[in-house]
Parts: structure tokens; sequence; C-alpha cells
């Protein structure tokens, strides 16, 4: 089951809604800001102001237990009920709705409560919460996912994972990234109860199982590095999790042995030995080229140089677009140890790689994470350049997955909404460059 966001004013179920291929008004979700339940002819309606513009109480329209209701029918009624774990849906008539993007709301519900004195009985409950409507995924082209990793800090604390995938559909994304060691209860061995449940999830939310992330932990012993084998073993324990779980890519993070990533030299033999495996549960391995490694880097060439000698369809690069960045992300950044003087450490410098060289590996491209740190109200990335990322796809006919990864602040819920913000823009800019 899903939980309610601890904000009255939800997260999910803000959008434009449409009357015979109309836009005729927008809609939102509201918790019960009650301590308790109440029947609904108790509700003397509710003041919206979205971006300044109010709304009086009469207007909206009240939807409960499954009912759509003006307020008059709301007071008339015998037998509707606002119960505390029953989002209301509000539906505010407004011709075309509401653009793309950020929006202000502010919501004050007229409630009243018999056991409050007569003249104070209208009780006024208040909220006010910034929104993001995203506009609709586009047919064709670009398929949109989010990762788990995004929720960080929310997941399993004010988020279920079912509230996660929740979260992503009521988007409007298709594919759905996760962490086999942060999201798989009982890794590597889930129980069969709970993977029937995980697939009956991506049933319920109409979610595809893009990439599962993955980790060789080179130093894992104080002793001693992993051998081959054992990083061969550890790749085909989590190839057939992937498979088990509906995943068709798997990143594997190798250790590294360098400030530039190199990955530890095990890297080449342990894939190796899982390439007939890969092949034939049709999943393939990407490793993920992350900053401070560039596209035209030793690391990244070995890789390519790896599919050209075996030939396989099974082993493809995975780019992350920190790789990507104009701008240096210093907040909350992890303590590196560089000792480095610089003001910047070198991990941290933004490597601001060309859009030329992303169209050369993209034949050799599986899967791309979007990462990102911030993106403020006016829908601007204050560190990744979107507006070259995008048409740059587009143009390149890239039909592969965008997988969103939010590594910002963590304050919760703000994945969420950074999240909603990063599918606002970028599906916007592909729009713009359809047209």
């Amino acid at each position: 089951m899903t939980v309610l966001d601890h904000p009255i004013i939800q997260g999910r179920g803000f959008r434009n809604v449409e009357d015979a291929g109309q836009v005729t008004g927008f809609s939102f979700q509201l918790r019960n800001p009650n301590y308790r339940g109440g029947a609904a002819s108790l509700l003397d309606g509710i003041e919206v102001v979205v971006d300044g513009e109010r709304i009086p109480d009469h207007v909206p329209l009240w939807t409960l237990q499954g009912r759509t209701l003006t307020v008059e029918q709301l007071r008339m009624s015998t037998d509707v009920r606002w119960q505390l774990d029953e989002p209301a849906t509000i539906t505010v008539p407004k011709p075309g709705g509401l653009a793309p993007g950020v929006h202000s709301l502010e919501v004050t519900v007229h409630l009243r409560r018999s056991y409050f004195p007569p003249p104070i009985a209208r009780s006024q409950l208040t909220a006010a919460r910034k929104l993001v409507l995203v506009p609709p995924a586009q047919d064709g082209g670009i398929r949109y996912g989010v990762s788990t990793y995004s929720y960080t800090g929310d997941i399993y604390t004010v988020m279920t994972l079912e509230d996660v995938l929740a979260d992503v559909a009521d988007l409007g994304a298709s594919g759905i990234e996760i962490l086999g060691e942060g999201n798989v209860p009982s890794y590597p061995a889930p129980d069969a109860a709970w993977v029937d449940s995980w697939h009956r999830l991506l049933e319920r939310y109409r979610l595809t199982a893009t990439n599962f992330g993955s980790w060789v932990d080179t130093t894992r012993w104080h002793d001693r590095d992993l051998t081959v084998e054992e990083g061969a073993e550890q790749l085909r324990l989590d190839l057939r999790l992937a498979k088990e779980l509906g995943f068709t890519s798997m990143r594997p993070k190798f250790g590294v042995v360098s400030w530039d990533l190199d990955p530890h030299p095990i890297w080449k033999g342990a894939v190796e030995r899982s390439l007939d495996l890969a092949a034939e549960l049709d999943v393939v391995i990407c490793p993920e080229i992350h900053a401070p490694t560039p596209i035209k880097h030793p690391v990244t060439q070995a890789y390519i140089d790896f599919i050209a000698r075996t030939g396989t369809e099974h082993f493809k690069l995975l780019i992350d677009t920190g790789i990507f960045q104009t701008a240096p992300v210093l907040e909350n950044a992890e303590d590196l140890g560089t000792d480095d003087e610089d003001e910047i450490p070198p991990p941290l410098r933004a490597l601001a790689v060309p859009m030329a060289d992303l169209v050369e590996v993209l034949p050799h491209t599986h899967f791309i994470q979007a990462k990102f740190f911030e993106i403020d109200d006016r829908l601007q990335d204050l560190h990744v350049p979107w507006a070259d990322i995008v048409p740059t796809l587009e143009r390149a006919g890239w039909t592969g997955w965008l997988s969103s990864e939010y590594e910002g602040r963590r304050e919760p819920y703000r994945g969420s909404d950074q999240v909603r913000r990063q599918h606002a823009l970028i599906r916007t800019l592909a729009r713009k460059e359809a047209q």
C-alpha cells in the first residue's frame, strides 16, 4: 500500500484535466487536514490560490470515494466521507489549464466542526506548497524513467518502495531503475513472495524494469582483492537476479584504483567469463562512464575496445550525464580527502564534455542516467546543460532510456519534487525539438 505525503497538499495528482479532448482545468490532491475523518456534508468549500489567482471556495469540485461533487452536493450528501487515509481530489475549472512547470498553490479548506460553539464552528485549515506540472511524454523517441536513487533518504522513511513506483508512474514516466543492494529485501536472495509482489507492482503502475544497479566490491576483504573468478561470480549472481526481476540491463560498479576511476584490473576477465550468461539471459552489462572520467579517456576506450574484440551485444556503455556539468557541485559533497589546495578538488570539477563526444559513443551506449543536482523554479538546471543534451539525443534518434538520477540535497520529498522539475524541463525541450 502507499502512504500519504506529510504535507497537506500532496505531491502526486497535480495535472491538467481534459474533457472531450480539451484541457478544461487542473486538479490536485489533499490529505485531510483534520485529526479525524468525517462526513463530507461538513465541508463548506475550498478556496484555492494558484500563482496569485484566487478561485472562490464554491467553484472547485471535490472527488471523494470515487464520486465527484460540487460543494452544494457535498453539503446535501448522506453517504460520502473524507477519511484520514484517503486523499481528496480537487478539480479547478480553468480553460487551457496550467502551463508545465512550477506553480505556487495555497488552499484554505472550510470545515464545520459540530463540537465547536456556533460562532467558530466553521474552521479554516490552510496549506501552501509549490507543485510541478509535468507535460505528458510524447510517443516515440526518448523513453523516460527514474532511478530509486533519486529518493535516497525518503525511501523506507517517509515513502515505501511502492510509493516510489506510484510517484514515478504519476509523473508519467514509464521506466524504473533500482539498486539491488538498496531496494531488494534479503539481497541477494529475496523470497518468492517479494519477487511476486515486485512484478505485481510493475503491472499495477505500468512500469518497465530498466536497469539494475549492482556492485563488485573488489576490496571486500582487508587482506586481499577479489579474484577474477570471484568478480565473475558476483556478476553472474546479479545477472540472474536482474533477469528474475525483469530487468534488461545491469550496471556493475567495479572498485576503482585511481582518481580517474580506472576499474580494478579484474573487470575484463570477470565480464568475459559472464558474457555467455548475459547473452543467455538477454541482459546487457553496462559499465558506467561517470565524472571525473570523460568520454575521451582510456577507461572508456578500453570498454569500446572490449566490445569490438568480443563482438558482444551484451556489453555496452552507461552514460552518466554528470560528465556534461558546466558548473561544479560543492554543496553536500563528500569529504574526498584529496588534500588538494585548489578551491575545487579535481574529482568535483565540471568536465563539460562536448556533445560531439556523446554522439560519437551513442552507438555503443545502452542506457543514460540523467544525473542532476538542482533545478530552480524557472526550470533552469544550475549545473547540467539539458538544452544541449536533449536536442542532441533527439537529433541522433536516441530511443533508449533517460533515467532521472537526482543527487542533490536530501530534505524529505525534495527528490520527488526535483525529479518532477527535471521531467517538466526535458520533456518541454523534447517537444520544442520535435516541432
